[in-house]
């Protein structure tokens, strides 16, 4: 058997939509542990990136934070806040996190500093509050790209959570560890297209949200 006979055996079985170890069942805990992991970094990342990009400080280091967070394994990382913390969600939230941040601080970062100066200038030489020249004049501009770190953050997640199975807990991954424990391909090779499917919806909702978010005239110049 091929991969796409594995695939077509696994989704074709009427026992993998039902249940507590059913295909929707897996598929919503693996969305509801990547939209955690994904608030929890953008709460981190983008109060951060937009205050410093804003001020333009803090560029070197957050260059250094990012660095550091990519470099960290996250398995190696899981296995270390189990032994710590033992068994449970915080061991999981913390590698996916440290995983997210980088793209989010760094590219929200940068997404304020290219903004045009001549209209923060002048929003500025108005006598406009710092924060209204933030939210109203660099925001809107810098959104863009502020999704896209945002998006390259959801799709690391959401190709990551399935570490969560290696600790006990479910979403789509558990098909991968439980097939190769089980020596079960057709559950292995499900588990794998169930991620690539999210991730493709997770590129959908982010493209959807730019268009209804981000101005058109954005949209052109950039």
């Amino acid at each position: 058997m091929n991969v796409l006979d594995f695939a077509r055996a696994f989704f074709s079985d009427g026992a993998h939509w039902h249940g507590y170890d059913g295909i929707p069942t897996r598929f919503a805990e693996h969305v509801g542990y990547s939209l955690e992991a994904l608030v929890i970094a953008a709460a981190i990342g983008l109060p951060v990136g937009l205050v410093t990009g804003h001020y333009g400080r803090g560029g070197n280091t957050l260059a250094l934070i990012a660095t550091a967070g990519r470099a960290l394994p996250s398995f190696g990382l899981l296995v270390l806040m189990v032994i710590w913390l033992g068994l449970g969600m915080l061991p999981v939230m913390i590698p996916l996190v440290v995983l997210a941040v980088p793209p989010i601080l760094v590219t929200t970062y940068e997404a304020v500093r290219s903004v045009d100066p001549s209209p923060v200038d002048a929003a500025r030489g108005m006598g406009m509050p710092e924060a209204r020249v933030l939210f109203q004049v660099e925001l809107p501009v810098a959104l863009p790209l502020i999704y896209s770190g945002l998006r390259t953050a959801a799709i690391q997640i959401v190709s990551t959570a399935t570490i969560a199975a290696y600790v006990s807990l479910g979403g789509v991954g558990r098909y991968i560890i439980d097939g190769l424990y089980q020596k079960d391909y057709e559950k292995v090779v499900g588990g794998a297209t169930l991620v690539a499917a999210l991730a493709l919806v997770t590129l959908a909702v982010f493209w959807a949200v730019s268009r209804l978010t981000v101005s058109p005239g954005v949209r052109r110049s950039g």
